[in-house]
């Protein structure tokens, strides 16, 4: 970590707050054999992987990994790295910031043709400016930022090594 950049999260915070968002997902989800984690490309992929093994670790819960890739700005073509069929299944879509709420909406775009049993959402950092009706169902940090300050999740590789406000 650089001292220059502002940091929220360290990598030590985040490992304990993926943690809680891994025991929080088992709690809601008792009563499932099967989980379908899908990660936002990129960093939301390297959270879920995180979760999955505290899940996988902690519970009999299997839980099944895809990646969503979508352009955030324009999100017009939006890909699921398997094609599956959803119905009466548990989905959590998981990314890394919720600033507006438009990524976490686009992203229910492949699940709309099936009946899923429900879909949740999970952010390691949730912004106070949703502009689009959705909201983290599991969140490990929520702050209530300036319109033009960025909060940026630091990832090398598979390791999550911060969290800055710039």
């Amino acid at each position: 970590m650089s001292g220059n950049k502002n940091y929220i999260l360290d990598a030590t915070v985040i490992e304990k707050k993926l943690s809680r968002l891994a025991l929080e997902v088992i709690e809601n989800n008792l009563d499932e054999k099967e989980l379908f984690f899908v990660g936002i490309a990129s960093n939301g992929i390297v959270l879920a992987e995180h979760i999955k093994k505290t899940v996988e670790k902690q519970s009999d819960i299997k839980v099944r990994l895809l990646t969503l890739d979508l352009n955030k700005k324009k999100p017009e073509k939006i890909e699921l790295s398997d094609t599956l069929n959803f119905d009466d299944k548990v989905v959590i879509i998981i990314d890394d910031v919720s600033n507006s709420g438009k990524t976490l909406l686009y992203s229910l775009k492949p699940f709309l043709a099936y009946h899923p049993k429900k879909i949740q959402t999970l952010v390691l950092v949730e912004r106070s400016h949703t502009l689009f009706p959705i909201s983290a169902d599991y969140k490990g940090i929520q702050l209530a930022t300036t319109l033009q300050e960025q909060i940026f999740v630091e990832v090398d590789g598979k390791e999550i090594t911060g969290a800055y406000l710039d």
